[in-house]
């Protein structure tokens, strides 16, 4: 488990930003920008080796102010033969609190405009990875807020430059160790540079004996000498796959999940074909009337709790980003309650509230009395307040991800796949309909149809459960005065359009798609569980309730499938690890959402992308392995073995 995210107490000495935990400064006294430029641009021969190129990576181990990044943004910015996709990859332990990144950036009025945008979108101090984007996505930060030593193993990247800058060895000597510059040198591709301001000979020392022909060079301002390395060839062994030549994808399935799939392959400069059996999108389990969004916190900050934080602050940002577009989908912040289910699972939320030193504006535990002030109506158990959480209507944020793709996407809609193959020549995919004539032709195939996707590529391996989920749509003041949304081994939402959205039923093994009133007396008594001050549910008829049925594509771990599909015919032994699996090469999964795809889907769609073009992963390998579809294939291998 990750420690807690312990925020960065900022100083000032002599008007330089100061570290009271680490007893130094931030950056030169004589000048951060002025630092930037000298040590790390220069030093690693910038802007001139990112000219020309489709896109170029950075690595920094130490963030800090944000200085170096910003400097950097700005001469990639300043340069007209940019590179055309920047990619920022920064550690840091301490992130500093918004207010305090903005206090320490005020004085650089040079950089102002770019320090009020990364002000702007700066997350919460939580543990994992955040993604920001800036200048239509062609400059990505990804920032990981942890120990470099638990970091660095988990990066996927290959970095051009490095910029080792952290507090001096002297007072942080973990991040200038040689077991430190080992880990940084295995996520160093080929040619790479790296520039630091110290001149130290165990940094020097350090770093020769990782594979790098070290210099010094006449250092910035008052310090005389500072540090330069090139990796030597033959070092790196880095396999990160290389963008595609020829940018073309078919995506199959316009729910959440689909359109997520081409929103993020169209903002990468993908052609796009979406295949869609209904005469529109969303027509499944996304066409609810509204669902819910909140993130999920467990003692153990277990897989499914880091990849619901993540995915939940991905998709906050990502809906940030479709307003900015005028493409605002219909959703309201009102709040989310987790109430407590008895005794114990109180215990367990204020346990892991502590345990993981939550930030108040993420998720915080409240007693039954301030649970109900927040909800409006009395409630009979504490539970965890989830600030930022609500409903949102899935129709309106699928037809906006659809509406943001523009001219890269060619939607064929009322048409269904009946299967697909691959030319052994070519290497391309085929979706073909039912009499076998092509629909479309692609380098590239995204299955994205929940749980029809095992009938498309078949996987003797991979389980995925259709569940049916029936909500209930309870008559306009039925729940009367209900201001947030509440959970309790079930949901209820504010009215919305004249209803109260109740439920929701998981039925196994279940393919009827009619309403049933059994059900929706099941979803009365989840009401009941969830508000039982409430009166007036004996004279609601079940029989003559409205609602909605979808249906789910839950593995058996609860986890989605992202990522690329493993070949049907391999066979693994006890030992195989995941980088080992042989693929099916341009096939893709993007499924399993369970009842998590407003949560999940942009995350998991931006890591599909990112895993195409070998660019830096947004979330951690652990957390990547953990939805790889292919991890199915190896425990079905082990237990052959």
């Amino acid at each position: 488990m990750p420690e807690p995210i312990i925020p960065a107490r900022l100083a000032f000495s002599e008007g330089v930003p100061w570290s009271e935990a680490y007893g130094d400064i931030y950056h030169s006294a004589d000048g951060g920008p002025g630092q930037a430029a000298h040590v790390f641009l220069g030093g690693n021969a910038l802007p001139g080796r990112w000219q020309a190129r489709e896109r170029y990576t950075v690595l920094e181990t130490g963030f800090g102010t944000g200085l170096n990044f910003l400097a950097t943004w700005q001469a990639w910015r300043d340069d007209p033969r940019r590179c055309s996709r920047l990619h920022f990859v920064s550690i840091e332990k301490h992130p500093l609190l918004a207010q305090d990144l903005a206090r320490a950036l005020a004085a650089h009025t040079a950089l102002a405009p770019l320090a009020r945008a990364l002000v702007a979108q700066w997350p919460m101090p939580l543990a994992g990875m955040h993604r920001l984007h800036f200048d239509d996505e062609h400059v990505v930060l990804t920032l990981a807020f942890a120990d470099i030593a638990e970091a660095l193993p988990q990066l996927r990247l290959a970095a051009d430059a490095l910029y080792l800058d952290g507090f001096s060895p002297a007072r942080n000597p973990e991040m200038w160790s040689a077991q430190t510059v080992r880990a940084l040198t295995r996520l160093a591709a080929p040619g790479a540079t790296a520039a630091t301001w110290s001149a130290a000979s165990a940094v020097r020392e350090a770093l020769g004996a990782a594979g790098w022909t070290v210099e010094k060079r006449p250092g910035f301002a008052s310090k005389r000498e500072m540090s330069v390395a090139t990796l030597r060839p033959g070092v790196s062994r880095l396999r990160m796959p290389e963008a595609p030549p020829e940018r073309r994808a078919i995506v199959i399935g316009a729910g959440l999940a689909g359109a997520s799939a081409c929103e993020r392959l169209c903002a990468r400069g993908w052609e796009v074909t979406l295949i869609e059996r209904h005469a529109g999108p969303a027509a499944e389990a996304s066409g609810n009337l509204a669902g819910i969004f909140h993130p999920v916190v467990t003692r153990d900050d277990s897989h499914l709790a880091r990849l619901s934080r993540a995915g939940f602050l991905a998709a906050l940002a990502r809906w940030r980003a479709l307003d900015a577009a005028g493409l605002p989908p219909t959703r309201e912040h009102c709040g989310a309650l987790q109430l407590a289910r008895d005794d114990e699972e109180a215990h367990a939320q204020q346990d892991a509230s502590a345990r993981l030193a939550l930030p108040s504006g993420y998720a915080r535990m409240v007693d039954a009395a301030e649970a109900g002030r927040l909800a409006g109506l009395p409630v009979a158990a504490p539970g965890l307040w989830f600030e930022q959480g609500g409903w949102i209507r899935p129709p309106s944020l699928v037809a906006a991800l659809l509406a943001a793709c523009g001219d890269g996407l060619a939607a064929r809609y009322g048409i269904e796949a009946a299967d697909i193959a691959q030319d052994a020549a070519t290497g391309e995919w085929c979706a073909r309909d039912a009499a076998g004539a092509p629909i479309a032709r692609a380098p590239l195939l995204v299955l994205a149809n929940a749980s029809e996707f095992t009938r498309l590529a078949p996987r003797s391996a991979i389980r995925v459960n259709r569940v049916r989920g029936q909500v209930s749509h309870l008559p306009g003041g039925s729940v009367d005065g209900l201001r947030t949304v509440l959970l309790r081994g079930g949901f209820v939402l504010p009215e919305i359009a004249g209803r109260t959205l109740v439920g929701a039923s998981f039925d196994l093994d279940d393919d009827e798609t009619g309403l049933r009133p059994e059900v929706h007396q099941g979803n009365l008594a989840r009401l009941a569980a969830i508000l039982p001050a409430l009166g007036g549910l004996d004279t609601i008829d079940p029989t003559r309730l409205e609602g909605r049925v979808g249906f789910r594509a839950v593995a058996p771990d609860r986890l989605p499938l992202v990522g690329p599909m493993p070949a049907e015919d391999a066979r693994y032994a006890a030992g195989a690890t995941l980088a080992g699996v042989t693929r099916s090469a341009g096939l893709h999964a993007l499924t399993g959402f369970a009842s998590r795809g407003l949560v999940w889907s942009d995350l998991c769609a931006e890591l599909l992308v990112d895993r195409i073009e070998g660019t830096p992963w947004p979330i951690e390998a652990a957390l990547a392995e953990a939805v790889d579809p292919a991890r199915f294939a190896l425990r079905a291998g082990r237990r052959r073995a």
